[in-house]
């Protein structure tokens, strides 16, 4: 198994050339700019057999994915922050037609002000659009994920759009070893796309994108919350076939020492591997800590996340994106919403930080650490990395 030298851009880049989609079509943007243009240069040399589009911009890019997918391509694209919100009007169309389209979006907090700096704003603004979404701690996650994504997306049982994250310049710009599948190999196992329709065969006409008011719409969105459920266990199997080509493991989510904890953390992304390190260093002082990396967002694995956390006493829900005085960030109204009713929960605290790119230091996770243990006195909804 080939060892490399990647930033997470590159990761998803040297996936999508392994991948050898149908179509390509993008529009260039900040952090996420770099996956596509490398991808450009593989279309350059013939490396791949991929149609490439440029478009004019992010809404083009998605409408041209829509239409290529409704052919019976494999399609994929990249973007971010304002790209992704850009294409807001059709990613809910690409879902309601249950189109497998390939997404790598970089995170990067939504403007204004203006800033190209990582939080998880831009994909947190698309959760409810029918697409299922996966978190990448790091590059080698981003080029594991991006390949399963494939497979995840095309599922006769699932057919749903799929989009794959890393976390803007904290991941996408940083260099890391990674290990590669061969080119053969990957091709195995993504396998080729057999789509069941395509607007382009005469013989066996359909209708895509029909009016659909009070008689069926409801019907119809109804399929594609019932496919999202069921996706679960089939993201599931997808990842132990995985594991048994690359012996690497993944599942909705990772529990990090967090059998016997007594104090936890829930995080998405690079800051779940800031926090592996606090864990570790409190294990040695004989802090019971523990971490559950959340890596699928969509579809919500509930009730595993109520049974991994049930016997914690303490937990705090890091958001790297802000609700604007909702109740708590989005993965906390999540976690909080998946625990309530059940008869053995744990206290649950929120911390919203690092919007607009703000580091996480070790020190603000140890302070988040101690403050689970006076989690009594410590308000529902804070901040941390803020200057007052």
């Amino acid at each position: 198994m080939p060892t490399l030298a990647k930033t997470g851009n590159e990761a998803m880049a040297e996936a999508m050339r392994q991948i050898n989609p149908d179509v390509v079509a993008a529009y260039p943007i900040t952090p996420a700019t770099e996956i596509v243009m490398i991808f450009a240069s593989f279309v350059a040399d013939g490396l791949v057999d991929t149609e490439y589009i440029p478009v004019e911009s992010e809404h083009s890019a998605m409408s041209a994915c829509v239409g290529a997918s409704a052919a019976g391509a494999r399609v994929m694209t990249g973007t971010s922050s304002q790209g992704l919100a850009l294409m807001y009007e059709i990613l809910p169309i690409a879902s309601a037609l249950r189109l497998p389209i390939i997404m790598s979006d970089v995170n990067r907090a939504i403007s204004g002000p203006i800033n190209i700096h990582c939080d998880h704003s831009d994909t947190m603004a698309a959760r409810d659009f029918g697409w299922i979404q996966i978190f990448s701690e790091n590059a080698q996650e981003a080029y594991d994920n991006l390949i399963q994504a494939v497979r995840i997306a095309e599922h006769p049982k699932v057919k749903l759009p799929t989009m794959v994250t890393t976390d803007g310049f904290i991941i996408s710009h940083c260099m890391e070893k990674i290990e590669t599948l061969e080119d053969t190999e990957a091709k195995k196992f993504v396998g080729e796309r057999k789509p069941e329709v395509s607007v382009l065969d005469i013989e066996h006409p359909v209708t895509l994108g029909a009016l659909d008011l009070q008689d069926y719409y409801f019907e119809h969105k109804v399929q594609v919350a019932d496919a999202m459920r069921n996706s679960i266990q089939y993201i599931l199997e997808i990842a132990r076939e995985y594991e048994k080509q690359t012996g690497r493991k993944y599942d909705l989510f990772e529990k990090y020492q967090l059998d016997d904890a007594e104090v936890a953390l829930v995080a998405l992304g690079s800051t779940a591997g800031t926090t592996k390190a606090v864990v570790d260093e409190l294990r040695a002082k004989g802090v019971k800590a523990g971490l559950l990396k959340l890596r699928v967002f969509r579809p919500f694995p509930a009730e595993e996340i109520a049974k991994a956390l049930a016997n914690v006493p303490a937990v705090a829900v890091l958001d790297r994106s802000d609700s604007y005085n909702g109740q708590g960030g989005p993965l906390f109204t999540e976690i909080r919403s998946a625990l309530y009713g059940k008869a053995k929960t744990p206290k649950l605290i929120n911390y919203v930080y690092g919007l607009g790119g703000r580091d996480v230091t070790l020190d603000e996770l140890r302070t988040v650490f101690a403050d689970l243990k006076k989690i009594d006195q410590m308000p529902a909804y804070n901040y941390f990395g803020v200057r007052e």
